[in-house]
């Protein structure tokens, strides 16, 4: 298993992850099989979606905002930040990705991305290779 460094810079955000990834597959000497990225956290998800226009992310962090507000009146956990635990579970908190020829298998539009709904942290994911 390999460990990433994710730093987040706002309290909501979708940060590209692939590249990070694909190394870890290289590190991990993956040529065939899929590799598991799995965020530790309660509050930070994983996902694929299309990277190449940086408005998705937008519209993505936006809707999910409106989908589950901060300030719902309803919760009740202490600290402030049950929207990001009600958004880490409709997100998920892993993505299994294909690896052919040593290579993240990934659609022509698609990117990893850690989705942070509590920060700005220092994150970490596991990566881990399944042959």
């Amino acid at each position: 298993m390999i460990t990433i460094e994710v730093p987040t810079r706002t309290r909501r955000s979708l940060v590209p992850i692939t590249d990070q990834v694909q190394r870890a597959v290289e590190e991990l000497g993956l040529d065939e099989g899929a590799v598991l990225v799995y965020s530790p956290h309660t509050t930070c998800a994983v996902t694929i979606n299309e990277g190449a226009d940086p408005d998705v992310r937008g519209d993505i962090s936006r809707f999910l905002g409106r989908l589950v507000p901060r300030d719902e009146p309803d919760f009740r956990h202490a600290e402030g930040n049950s929207d990001a635990h009600v958004l880490v579970t409709l997100v998920g908190p892993s993505e299994l990705v294909p690896v052919r020829r040593g290579e993240l298998a990934l659609g022509r539009w698609q990117t990893l991305f850690l989705t942070e709904f509590d920060g700005p942290r220092p994150r970490r994911l596991w990566i881990t290779a399944l042959r």
